[in-house]
């Protein structure tokens, strides 16, 4: 495997790996171990399928094109609309959902490290203000940002993982699923490991950058999509296996509670705090990348200036939603990353499913997903349940 395949594999698990690990063990507490783990190897299995079928729209449709383009050649304007919608809900929603478990972290440093009682509304304002800032600084101060920080969270992941493995307990292991409302369970758990798994948006970058090499591509998104299962694995294991599933589920999603507990379970100070800079990496890093993104796509719809001005009004469109759905749901992190999974149905199973189809019908020649339409049908009915588990969650 050469430098690029290997950069290429980073980009894809560096996507999925952030701020949703975190949320892991608050949405699959209830099931127990094997469950919870039985679940990431499904959702995986149509993430990988997923992305492969994304792959194949790109790699037919042209080398070059984002999948914004692709999908205007393809279904045209209306497809473009549903595409653009999606992809503006899903990031109000991972915004919103960051900016809540990051002010709940902020609430806590300031508690133990200063033994500072802060309003946790202060906190969204000042996590906004601080880091948020970075969306109007560009793409190039992002990228430095963002490359350190990866790395010194996986570093961290590493050494969390290491030291807490040894304190895991067989009787904790043992926990399965609560046998009424089991259904209940599933259901809220499954939006959650569904975005947890959502690299697909670097695809088309990827495609350019190894110049549409089918082969090498496959086995990149492959590569690049087991790695996440195998660090969400390990991170259950010693969330799960140490703190224990029942104590879990009562910490009402809270995210500061998990930490906090993990803090308590680690035998050494400096261990501690290890498990507190990952989880603060975790999040800084998903939520830069996020608001990067959502900053320029809010830039090119609006068609506004590179301007003082233009800046400030593109960044206000950005994070008041966000910032307004993080004061009014303090505890929402997981609850608000679940609601992400419904644009992100569409955006990564179901437009990929009628391009491919239409393609195909078209007889445009080129790489293709094996499975045929069974598997199309299966991918299919699979996002529908993702859907519905999250409307059951809100209802």
């Amino acid at each position: 495997m050469n430098l690029k395949m290997l950069g290429s594999v980073a980009i894809v698990a560096g996507t999925a790996i952030g701020a949703g690990m975190l949320a892991l063990p608050l949405a699959t507490a209830a099931l127990g171990i094997i469950p919870a783990i039985m679940l990431l190897v499904v959702i995986w299995g149509l993430s990988a399928y997923t992305s492969l079928l994304m792959l194949e729209v790109n790699l037919r449709a042209g080398v070059g094109d984002n999948l914004h383009a692709i999908t205007g050649k393809m279904l045209g304007k209306k497809g473009q609309l549903i595409q653009g919608a999606s992809f503006l809900s899903l990031l109000f929603a991972l915004t919103a959902a960051y900016l809540t478990g990051g002010s709940s972290l902020l609430v806590l440093k300031a508690e133990t490290m200063f033994g500072i009682a802060l309003d946790n509304q202060l906190a969204v304002v000042m996590f906004t203000l601080t880091l948020g800032l970075l969306a109007a600084f560009g793409v190039a101060w992002v990228d430095k940002v963002s490359r350190v920080l990866f790395s010194l969270m996986i570093a961290l992941l590493v050494i969390t993982v290491s030291f807490l493995l040894p304190e895991v307990s067989p009787s904790q292991m043992a926990v399965t699923a609560m046998e009424e409302g089991n259904v209940d369970l599933w259901m809220a758990a499954i939006p959650v490991v569904f975005t947890s798994f959502g690299f697909h948006v670097c695809i088309a970058t990827l495609v350019r950058y190894l110049e549409g090499d089918a082969v090498n591509l496959r086995k990149v998104l492959l590569i690049g999509s087991t790695l996440p299962l195998l660090c969400y694995v390990l991170w259950l294991l010693v969330t799960l296996g140490t703190v224990g599933a029942q104590e879990i589920q009562g910490f009402g999603g809270s995210l500061a509670a998990l930490i906090t507990s993990l803090q308590e379970i680690a035998s050494q100070p400096w261990v501690s705090k290890c498990i507190s800079l990952f989880a603060d990496f975790a999040l800084v890093t998903s939520f830069i990348g996020v608001t990067l993104s959502l900053y320029d796509f809010i830039s090119e719809l609006t068609g506004a200036k590179s301007t003082v001005v233009g800046r400030v009004q593109t960044w206000l469109i950005t994070f008041v939603p966000p910032v307004l759905c993080a004061l009014y749901i303090p505890e929402g992190f997981v609850a608000v990353l679940g609601f992400a999974a419904v644009p992100l149905v569409f955006i990564i199973i179901f437009l990929p499913i009628v391009m491919v189809l239409k393609q195909r019908q078209q007889g445009v020649s080129g790489y293709q997903v094996c499975g045929g339409k069974p598997a199309l049908a299966t991918a299919g009915v699979l996002g529908i349940v993702i859907i519905a588990a999250q409307l059951m969650v809100a209802l």
